[in-house]
């Protein structure tokens, strides 16, 4: 029966410069890859009005029983300056026991471990299925992907009993941390409009600056919590300030900025949105005035209560690496924001000490660890 070498399979995935929504046969490669060792494969493609088409993977092996899945992303970001990299960003290369290449921790390498235990694993009979959920847009605007398929599997009452998020959650050894929840992210873009005049005759201008300067600092002194149990304390921070002003003696008739909350579980998208419009609406009603203001939401903060397969993860993980990996609600957000709908989910994957950067790298060792803690958790599942 084929089985597949964890370093060889991340390899050939690297090679493909999947950057974010870009496919570039990576979802056909591995849609092959899977239907030769037992998995049926359907390979999902999204469009909505002003974004680019997005291809997904969902495959599964067996039909029925309890179906354990893993989710994870093809898509990468740009590799930025290539003449920085020490080897060609898709053309990856082991150097100094390490592999490097474009995804190699985010996340094509954990792919390629999952994967590689499945094929070691089916060699045993089992009671139940195995699924993967693989999307091409989670490094970018997340609207054609993994959302997308967790709409197409609830209307195909396709049901997933546990899953397994392979995003990497440590920072520095393997073994650190698993994810159990993750905290909400919205974005807030603020527009306040005046009366453009001359810097020397303020009487005659309205000047937009003051007033969003007034309302910034006061988003940003409000101590949104102390944190809790599960979850650090919520942070707002503003990213972005524009007034699009060419010259130095002109009052501009507008001004911009953006802002972005990052928010646990005391608060929701619907709450703080309350929170922040009162502030806007007295200051500018304050100094007669105009706004507007929009927000993106990119997901609410969630936690998935640990229950027995969260603990049996982690002592595998605490076996294989003799590290127990925290419990944790750190770091940005991921997919698991959607998957979290139709099941409980953890996360627990590489160490993404070098993602998103020149030369990203992950240890060879790791992967065959990595795969080896793949395989246990199946082993265990179906036991």
């Amino acid at each position: 029966m084929k089985t597949y070498n964890e370093l060889q399979l991340a390899k050939e995935l690297i090679r493909f410069p999947s950057i974010t929504p870009i496919d570039a046969g990576a979802m056909r490669f591995l849609a092959k890859k899977l239907t030769d060792i037992g998995f049926k494969c359907k390979i999902l493609e999204f469009k909505t009005r002003g974004s680019k088409p997005v291809k997904n993977l969902y495959a599964k092996l067996n039909k029925s029983g309890p179906n354990f899945n893993f989710a994870g992303h093809m898509d990468v970001v740009p590799a930025g300056n290539t003449k920085k990299w020490t080897v060609n960003p898709f053309k990856p290369a082991v150097k100094g026991k390490y592999l490097i290449g474009r995804g190699a921790n985010d996340m094509k390498s954990s792919i390629a471990c999952f994967v590689s235990a499945v094929s070691k694993f089916k060699k045993s009979k089992f009671k139940g299925s195995i699924s993967l959920l693989i999307t091409g847009d989670e490094e970018g605007i997340a609207i054609n992907g993994t959302k997308k398929v967790v709409e197409y599997l609830r209307k195909k009452k396709e049901k997933i009993d546990f899953c397994l998020v392979g995003e990497p959650t440590n920072q520095n050894k393997l073994g650190e941390m698993m994810k159990i929840g993750r905290r909400g992210s919205m974005t807030g873009y603020l527009t306040i409009h005046g009366i453009q005049g001359h810097v020397a005759y303020p009487h005659d201008a309205k000047n937009p600056t003051t007033v969003i300067t007034k309302i910034l600092n006061e988003i940003k002194s409000i101590k949104l919590d102390s944190g809790t149990k599960n979850f650090q304390p919520s942070n707002l921070e503003i990213v972005k300030i524009n007034t699009d002003n060419k010259a130095d003696n002109v009052i501009p008739a507008e001004i911009s900025a953006t802002f972005n909350i990052r928010f646990n579980n005391k608060h929701s998208s619907n709450s703080l949105k309350k929170k922040i419009n009162k502030i806007i609406k007295n200051n500018c009603k304050r100094k007669k005035c105009s706004f507007k203001i929009s927000y993106m939401v990119s997901g609410e903060a969630f936690i998935t209560k640990p229950n027995k397969t969260t603990f049996m993860i982690q002592k595998i993980i605490k076996k294989i690496t003799k590290i127990k990996p925290k419990l944790s609600t750190t770091g940005g957000i991921s997919d698991a924001r959607f998957i979290r709908k139709i099941s409980p989910c953890v996360e627990f994957g590489l160490v993404g000490k070098t993602m998103h950067k020149i030369d990203e790298a992950v240890s060879v060792s790791d992967l065959k660890k990595l795969t080896t803690i793949y395989q246990k958790i199946l082993e265990n599942y179906f036991k």
